[in-house]
């Protein structure tokens, strides 16, 4: 070793002491001085507590304990004219020494004696306002400053890590008071012993009193943030017991029971800009009851998941590795929110949320994915054999900037997949005569033999083809080479329903509506829709019943007006005819009341004819979509509209004329063809836009009558047509150039 290296690690030496030298006085001095600087930071912090969050703080007393231990005792939060928040007794807690050498702080020990925590709500006003009115405030800080870019993964990690920081890893707390007061209603856990020793978790928690004690028990290691806790129930004589909070019962009607809570966190990470967090989570016995979910108690017995999720700069999600598991089968989910690119121009790619949804499955076995169904889910399922396997694969991806680029595809694949016995329903059962039980109301209105010894009962082939023909063009155009699911008509479904912001289109086909009416009660429950999905889906992959067979039934039970049922009927109220004597216009006037029948009589004057406004552009959209498809000829005019007369007996019925011209307030919601257009601005892609808008005030354009390139029969009963100004012919040629390629477009596609 050279002079010159010697010199250079005395010097190096001396100055380290000399940092240690300078490091030790100054925590001696910090130590000799703590006690007043605790109370200086104390007082900071109750100014800060009263002047930012109007909240009265005290602290009875405090003082250290040990060299990294604080003691506290008789601690009340109340906020400004409200209920006490928090009263405390005594607490005591240490902080881990190198965390705070770090600027962390992370605890070490906790004890904790008679405390009481309390949310209250009166009325519209709580004694936790203040959070809400910081956060507002917080907001309104950021919202005048420099706007700074905010990093998810940043904000999940400091969030865990916060959370996390302030579990001890020896926690003792005895008589914990836990209460929420809302108005009238009450909830109250209270803690008799919580304790963490040596990574061992151990709980005694009473609910209400003596209504059930839970436990909280498991393991826990904070310095390597593993944690693995179950949640669980007894009745104070011992015996076990569901947890259920009546509260929740009380105030959304939910019923919502489990035997047994279980979460693990395995793994917490930060790497390559994500942070992850790696768990799982698991119920037994879970049993859920709600008027929207089912009509009786759901029963899932078992279900678990491990679960990966990742928080990038701009996104959160669950990794595909993850499993979900139901019963005897799993599925792997994997889903991805992304948030706006705030430089990307709106309506642009990236400028919108982003939603990335796909859930698959490997080959299951078809019997343990069917009794792996939760029960009371799917009543028409219980208790069938099956045999095979099945294979499920879900992609759903939206951009909310470009909704009518979604995409969704859903297919449940079969191998050797074939029914062995039917459950609780036969769907086989409308192969052969059935009575049929129409409700209103949830009130079954008759009994409709649906066969043979009912004479209004009309076999396929005695029906009229245009009929045939016209309510498949309005309702399923591709019904008879769908199977069951029209997937475009999903995706415009969902579009459309973004953009008007309320459900305004639905995605039934033919075969649905078919098996809701005949097989599902009439309760508007999400199990229903999945069960009549379910229900489709056996029915047309294993021809249960034949495409000509189901539209012919739906053709002799569908509503068609007051107590109006099936196609017999039908023909008979509004036109004194058979099924087979209707004519084209007589087939899509009909077609056109099915979404809403009860309102057919309104769409006629009192002299038996149509109206022209909203009615005819329906009409020459119907028509030109069938006469592209070759269901009938080319017509100039509007495919019959004006040889529609109601029958002599029935327009006695009609309300006055001045109602009926009110036809804003009559409109109805038929299901939108996949083409909306027409010839002159008045048709169908009008009809459904002021359709959909409901009674909004028109336009001063929208007010004015319209001139109509036909001349009605002299005997028909229309308003008189009045000139319309240039301008107002202008825009109409160019919107009916525009929709003419959009019509085009689609009828290319299709």
């Amino acid at each position: 070793m050279t002079d010159r290296q010697r010199t250079a690690l005395r010097i190096t030496g001396g100055i380290l002491l000399s940092l240690l030298l300078i490091a030790g006085v100054g925590v001696g001095i910090a130590f000799s001085k703590r006690e007043s600087l605790l109370q200086t930071a104390l007082a900071k912090i109750t100014l800060k507590a009263e002047r930012d969050y109007n909240l009265d703080l005290k602290i009875g007393d405090a003082h250290f304990t040990g060299l990294t231990s604080v003691a506290f005792s008789n601690i009340s939060v109340v906020p400004q004219d409200r209920d006490s928040l928090a009263r405390i007794q005594q607490v005591e807690v240490s902080v881990r020494l190198w965390p705070l050498l770090l600027g962390k702080i992370g605890l070490s020990t906790m004890s904790l004696e008679n405390a009481r925590i309390q949310v209250v709500k009166r009325d519209s006003l709580t004694n936790v306002d203040f959070l809400l009115r910081s956060r507002r405030d917080s907001s309104a800080t950021a919202a005048t400053t420099t706007r700074r870019k905010t990093d998810l993964a940043d904000v999940a990690e400091n969030l865990i890590d916060n959370v996390l920081s302030k579990i001890p890893d020896d926690l003792d707390v005895k008589n914990l008071d836990v209460v929420g007061i809302d108005n009238d209603d009450t909830l109250r856990l209270f803690t008799q012993t919580a304790t963490i020793h040596n990574e061992q978790v151990k709980s005694t928690i009473l609910l209400n009193g003596n209504e059930a004690i839970w436990h909280l028990d498991g393991t826990a290691d904070p310095a390597d943030r593993e944690y693995d806790l179950a949640l669980f129930a007894n009745q104070p004589d011992g015996r076990p017991k569901p947890l259920e909070l009546a509260y929740i019962q009380k105030k959304y009607n939910l019923l919502l029971q489990a035997d047994t809570l279980r979460g693990q966190l395995r793994d917490v990470d930060r790497s390559r800009g994500e942070f992850r967090l790696e768990g799982a989570g698991s119920v037994r016995n879970l049993r859920v009851n709600h008027p929207a979910i089912a009509r009786t108690d759901v029963l899932v017995p078992q279900a678990s998941m491990d679960a990966k999720l990742f928080v990038g700069e701009n996104y959160v999600g669950i990794d595909s590795t993850s499993t979900l598991r139901l019963g005897q089968v799993s599925a792997r989910p994997f889903v991805k929110y992304t948030l706006p690119d705030q430089t990307a121009e709106e309506g642009q790619p990236g400028s919108g949320k982003l939603y990335n949804v796909q859930l698959h499955t490997d080959p299951l076995n078809a019997q343990a994915l069917f009794n792996s169904f939760p029960q009371g889910l799917f009543e028409s399922l219980e208790g069938m054999q099956v045999e095979g396997k099945l294979k499920y694969d879900l992609s759903f991806q939206f951009d909310t900037a470009l909704p009518d680029s979604v995409k969704f595809d859903s297919g449940l694949t079969p191998d050797g997949f074939r029914i062995l016995k039917m459950g609780r329903t036969d769907f086989g059962v409308i192969n052969k005569p059935f009575d049929y039980t129409p409700y209103e109301k949830g009130k079954p209105v008759r009994t409709i033999r649906v066969g043979p010894e009912n004479p209004d009962y009309t076999p396929i082939n005695e029906i009229a083809p245009d009929l045939r023909n016209a309510l498949l063009t309005s309702e399923d155009y591709n019904f008879f080479t769908h199977k069951g699911f029209n997937e475009k008509a999903f995706r415009v479904s969902i579009a459309t329903n973004f953009k008007e912001k309320s459900f305004k289109r639905g995605a039934s086909t033919v075969s649905m509506q078919l098996v809701k009416n005949v097989f599902l009660n009439r309760n508007k429950t999400l199990s229903r829709k999945v069960e009549e999905i379910l229900i489709v889906w056996l029915i047309e992959n294993e021809h249960i019943v034949p495409k000509e067979r189901m539209y012919e039934v739906y053709l002799n039970i569908i509503e068609w007006g007051r107590n109006i049922y099936g196609i017999g009927e039908a023909a008979r109220y509004y036109f004194a005819k058979r099924p087979s004597e209707l004519s084209l216009g007589e087939s899509i006037f009909l077609a056109f009341v099915v979404p809403r029948p009860k309102a057919a009589l309104s769409w006629f004057v009192p002299g038996g004819g149509l109206q022209v406004r909203n009615v005819r552009g329906y009409f020459r959209i119907i028509g030109r979509i069938m006469a592209k498809r070759g269901l009938t000829a080319p017509d100039s005019g509007a495919y019959g509209f004006y040889d529609v007369r109601l029958r002599e007996g029935l327009r006695r019925e009609l309300p006055p004329v001045d109602t009926l011209m009110q036809s804003d307030s009559l409109m109805v919601d038929p299901i939108e063809p996949d083409i909306d257009a027409d010839g002159d601005g008045t048709g169908i892609g009008n009809f459904f836009r002021r359709l959909f808008k409901g009674n909004r005030e028109r336009t001063t354009e929208e007010q004015q009558p319209t001139i109509q390139p036909e001349t009605p029969p002299t005997d028909a009963a229309v308003p008189t047509d009045t000139v319309k100004t240039r301008k107002q012919l202008r825009q109409e040629r160019r919107e009916r150039k525009r929709r003419e390629r959009e019509v085009q477009q689609v009828l290319d596609n299709g």
